[in-house]
């Protein structure tokens, strides 16, 4: 799993750690559960805002590269 956050500013990024301070959201690793996330509005009704399409476009970035690390690690 993977957190998502919300710092006390209101800013949205990806926490690996898990240990970052603020609001968290847990998505699986995988980037589909990110799209569906963005779909049904998931992550907007845990933050309680609505989020940026600029952030949801920086969200699948740093999704799509955790996932190709992820598989490169697995297939080691």
């Amino acid at each position: 799993m993977l957190r998502v956050l919300k710092t006390a500013d209101g800013a949205i990024c990806l926490d690996i750690t898990g240990k970052k301070n603020g609001r968290g959201a847990y998505l699986c690793k995988r980037e589909e559960c990110l799209k569906k996330a963005r779909r049904n509005k998931g992550l907007e009704r845990s933050f309680k805002m609505s989020i940026p399409e600029e952030v949801y476009r920086t969200l699948e970035e740093e999704f799509a590269a955790l996932e190709k690390e992820f598989e490169k690690l697995e297939s080691e």
